[in-house]
């Protein structure tokens, strides 16, 4: 059983995932490009504050990334790979790019290192209760030796093919939280310009046949409140939804709907400016309808 790991990326996500690891009993090694977050980390949760990635990678059973995009990913493969034993998993927790990931993994693969793809699923609530889901790709047998890190940072793991399915299938999710988002939000506006006090639609939606993810954890907690602060970047949403489009474009599937998603996200990103969160997307449809949600306003 992997024991000693090495965890690379304490962000938003990041932090609380090694936490998790560290409360169930892992010898944790943490590295990020913020020296201060790694100290702050190892003097408030445990574990050993790592200089830099490869020293975290250091006799390290399996190495845990969790960054923004395959970019970092990448850099950060060619920096742990001469510190990392043959036998070593390299655990990638990011959603990234499938092609990009089969690349890296062939390339630890020269050096008897096993790549796997897990990228979560549940936000910083549920990475803080360990409950996220995990989409898993890779090999049966070193999904089977990731097991007990996996499920100390989640409670739903599905295998979902070889290496790169896992960022895949998070790319499709993501594709599918983003359309129940927009649509929920245009029907909260249309109902507010009539009349209907949009909180109310939002109960009525979530017991009944409109109720998704974004009506039960996002419009009344993060849009009518106007805190827009759910941790997960407008940027990051929008790299998601261009994959997830990279994949059907790829298979030569058609995808209209989904374009026009990624294409309103995309355009809410470049309005809004960087560093908004993703549920700040509501923001674009107001601005085209004139009005702005939970403020009164009424047609």
């Amino acid at each position: 059983m992997a024991t000693r790991i090495g965890f690379i990326g304490i962000g938003n996500m990041g932090w609380p995932m090694a936490a998790n690891l560290v409360a169930k009993g892992f010898d944790v090694a943490v590295a990020d490009v913020d020296p201060a977050r790694t100290a702050k980390f190892a003097s408030e949760v445990g574990g050993r504050a790592a200089t830099d990635a490869a020293d975290a990678a250091k006799g390290a059973d399996a190495v845990v990334a969790i960054l923004p995009t395959s970019r970092q990913v990448t850099t950060v493969a060619a920096a742990v790979k001469p510190a990392m034993a043959q036998g070593t998993l390299f655990i990638d927790m990011t959603s990234g790019q499938p092609g990009a990931t089969r690349v890296i993994a062939a390339d630890l693969a020269a050096a008897g290192i096993t790549m796997l793809d897990c990228p979560v699923s549940g936000g910083v609530p549920r990475a803080k209760t360990g409950e996220l889901a995990i989409m898993a790709g890779g090999e049966d047998a070193a999904l089977d030796r990731a097991d007990p890190i996996l499920k100390a940072m989640g409670t739903s793991i599905h295998r979902c093919g070889g290496i790169g399915a896992g960022q895949a299938m998070k790319a499709l999710n993501n594709l599918v939280s983003a359309g129940g988002f927009l649509i929920g939000i245009e029907a909260l506006i249309i109902g507010q310009q009539f009349g209907l006090d949009p909180a109310l639609m939002v109960d009525v939606l979530n017991s009944s046949t409109g109720m998704n993810n974004s009506t039960q954890k996002k419009f009344k907690q993060f849009v009518l409140s106007r805190r827009f602060d759910s941790g997960f970047g407008l940027e990051l949403l929008v790299k998601d939804l261009t994959i997830a489009l990279e994949v059907g474009r790829d298979a030569g599937i058609p995808t209209p709907f989904s374009a026009l998603c990624r294409e309103l996200v995309a355009s809410a990103a470049k309005a809004l400016g960087p560093g908004e969160d993703h549920t700040a997307v509501a923001k674009l449809s107001e601005q085209l309808a004139g009005t702005t949600l939970g403020g009164g306003n009424r047609g």
